[in-house]
């Protein structure tokens, strides 16, 4: 097992522990499975989103083509044990693991367990001063202008740069470079992409002592008791507020930020004050 999923197979594991009989119960009421976004409504009326993540295109063999379960038409009414009993491996079902994950957890965030900052940013909980170095972890427009307005040095960690404007380029730095600038770095803000693409636990493993880190994005909206064990101080989450249009919004090639307009606030997950 790849270490990123673990990280989604322990939290899957610690809500079978705390909540068996209903764990048993959950099947997948339906599914939205957009370019950017996908939707899960389970059978408990629970509603979670992730952002979609799959595997390369390839024209298969006609025998090797995957007409089994977790394949179109085959989603509806599974058990959500079956899904992460599966054998098989793909992006696609991590994604499907994560947005049930974070359907499950909508609820328990709202249990009064967790502190859960509404309507928050994590980035407005990080003082930001002109002798720190920001680590990003994926292109985020907002946190990009606002912390190149500061004096604060930036470096933005990307597979691809054009993902930055031209005016931002002077901040690229190779996705690869990260065993280098994340140590180096105060504050390291990740996307919550990385918990299906399987690059999470990579990243947080060059994470040095007394750094801030900041895992957010649609897909990070689990409850947070592993990441807060694996160097996350701060998620940057949804609410979701409207479930049936959130399977509209991801059906109709949404992205994150259509989320905040139609159907989702923004939340904050803070571990011990940020510690």
């Amino acid at each position: 097992m790849k270490e990123e999923e673990s990280i989604i197979r322990q939290t899957y594991s610690l809500l079978q522990t705390e909540y068996a009989e209903m764990m048993r119960q959950l099947a997948f009421a339906d599914v939205r499975i957009g370019p950017n976004l996908t939707a899960v409504c389970l059978s408990d009326g629970s509603y979670g989103v992730a952002s979609t993540s799959t595997d390369p295109h390839f024209h298969s063999a006609k025998d090797k083509r995957d007409f089994g379960p977790f394949t179109p038409t085959q989603i509806k009414g599974q058990k959500l044990e079956a899904l992460f009993e599966t054998e098989t491996a793909s992006q696609l079902k991590n994604t499907l693991k994560l947005a049930a994950l974070n359907a499950l957890s909508g609820r328990l965030l709202s249990s009064g367990k967790y502190q859960v900052l509404e309507h928050t940013d994590p980035i407005d909980l990080i003082q930001i001063k002109p002798d720190m170095h920001i680590a990003m972890v994926g292109a985020f427009q907002s946190y990009i202008r606002k912390i190149s307005e500061t004096q604060a040095r930036l470096t933005v960690l990307e597979l691809d740069e054009n993902a930055l404007g031209e005016s931002q380029k002077a901040f690229f730095a190779p996705a690869a470079q990260y065993p280098r600038v994340i140590p180096e770095a105060d504050v390291v803000i990740i996307t919550g992409l990385t918990l299906v693409n399987n690059t999470l636990s990579g990243l947080l493993s060059a994470v040095v002592p007394g750094t801030k880190v900041i895992v957010t994005g649609p897909s990070s909206s689990l409850i947070p008791d592993v990441l807060f064990a694996n160097k996350v101080c701060y998620i940057g989450a949804v609410r979701v507020t409207n479930g049936p249009r959130l399977m509209e919004v991801a059906g109709e090639g949404g992205e994150g930020y259509h989320l905040f307009t139609y159907c989702a606030d923004k939340i904050c997950i803070v571990k011990n004050g940020g510690q």
